[in-house]
């Protein structure tokens, strides 16, 4: 009696991501427009003004501190708990292995590098801008702070931007950027947008950062998703060296050498020609099939004999001439003895 084993919702799933195509050919690649370059300018605009809002001690300032002496974590000491892990989503180590794996699998489904690398390249990104801006600016936190009222600039700090804040921008916003259809894009935009926003407040909230290192680290994160499109041709060329690298390693691991096809069995072979005698001109002579693979050479059972006794045997034949009188050793002979 047959049965038929039931499915279950984790084997449907599976079975439904068998039929998708490994490598789709419709992946709507994000390119340099016109509106991405009117608002890259525009939050690099936005940069450069928070950034000059801070070193010329403006209202940002004054509200930065004002901000700080409300001590939102202790107006609402319920939530302190809960946002203590949820400032985690902002970290750069747990949130780059979970999307870093989440990357890896789709590269192995779809058979390309691009998502691995296109997140390799914005955290490279957001290390060298971001650290550099946090280096150069030296701007203490709330914590730290000895004046009332400054900025705190160049004092040794590394607050200035927020990093939980840009890597939270950088890290769910690729999501949204690698988005294979734009309805998922749409979607993974408006998820890594609160992500970012909550995350960014949250750092205010625990009072580990200024207001305004958070509008910075929103900048921050932001110009380097709306980048990423003028590094897809790098991308593109570094995954073709790394495949060609792949293919000529293993064939080299497995030592397969590319070699001429060998002519068809039977085909007739090209000689050099020859004059006839008379001088008629040139003679062709046939040429027999090409042989093909000798076979292995049969061996007779029996009691061993010497190699002297033994007669050659080729696949054409022997190569002795037959001789009536010729006989082998060993065995009596027929021809009769003079003087008998």
């Amino acid at each position: 009696m047959r049965t038929e084993r039931n499915l279950t919702r984790l084997d449907r799933v599976f079975a439904r991501l068998d039929r998708e195509p490994e490598r789709p050919a419709h992946l709507d690649v994000p390119r340099m427009s016109r509106h991405r370059v009117v608002l890259f300018s525009a939050t690099l605009a936005f940069y450069l003004a928070i950034v000059v809002a801070v070193l010329t001690t403006s209202w940002l300032v004054r509200f930065d501190w004002q901000v700080m002496f409300f001590r939102p974590y202790q107006q609402w000491p319920e939530i302190h708990a809960f946002l203590d892990y949820w400032v985690v989503l902002g970290q750069r180590g747990p949130t780059a292995v979970m999307v870093a794996a989440w990357l890896g699998w789709r590269s192995w489904r779809q058979h390309t590098l691009r998502p691995l690398l296109m997140f390799g390249a914005a955290l490279l990104l957001l290390n060298i801008t971001v650290g550099a801006a946090k280096i150069g600016m030296g701007r203490l936190g709330p914590h730290y702070a000895t004046v009332i009222g400054s900025n705190e600039m160049w004092l040794g700090g590394d607050i200035f931007p927020s990093g939980h804040t840009a890597n939270a921008v950088v890290t769910w916003g690729i999501l949204a950027y690698l988005a294979s259809t734009p309805r998922t894009r749409r979607y993974l935009s408006a998820l890594s947008a609160v992500v970012s926003l909550s995350v960014g407040l949250t750092t205010v909230y625990l009072g580990t950062h200024w207001l305004s290192d958070v509008f910075l680290g929103w900048a921050a994160g932001l110009l380097i998703l709306l980048a990423l499109p003028w590094f897809e041709s790098l991308i593109a060329r570094v995954e073709a060296v790394i495949f060609s690298v792949r293919e000529a390693w293993r064939a080299r691991r497995t030592g397969i050498i590319t070699v001429p096809e060998p002519s068809p069995v039977g085909a007739p072979a090209m000689v050099p020609q020859r004059s006839a005698p008379d001088g008629d001109g040139p003679v062709r002579e046939p040429v027999a099939a090409a042989r093909g693979a000798r076979p292995p050479a049969y061996l007779a059972p029996g009691p061993h004999t010497a190699r002297s006794e033994r007669t050659p045997v080729t696949p054409a034949g022997s190569r002795r001439p037959p001789h009536p009188d010729r006989v082998s050793r060993g065995t009596p002979s027929a021809r009769p003895v003079a003087g008998g």
